[in-house]
């Protein structure tokens, strides 16, 4: 019987409640990313990612034209 009666609370109270609930679960999202940001940005500033990336882009770019000029407009 008691569990009923605290499930069956004032809306106001429940909806205090999960309110609150909810900013404490945002904000400790907002942490948890800002932290984990911070720590893989000066580590990922020293692997030299974005040459590979961009020379695997141009090698894509390069076989879609050849295999449909037309499509580049050339």
């Amino acid at each position: 019987m008691e569990k009923y009666e605290q499930q069956n609370g004032s809306r106001k109270k429940i909806f205090i409640n999960n309110f609150i609930g909810g900013i404490a679960w945002a904000f400790g999202v907002t942490v948890g990313l800002s932290l984990v940001v911070a720590i893989l940005t000066p580590i990922l500033k020293h692997v030299n990612l974005i040459p590979s990336v961009g020379s695997f882009v141009a090698n894509v770019m390069q076989f879609v034209a050849d295999k449909n000029p037309n499509l580049l407009g050339r």
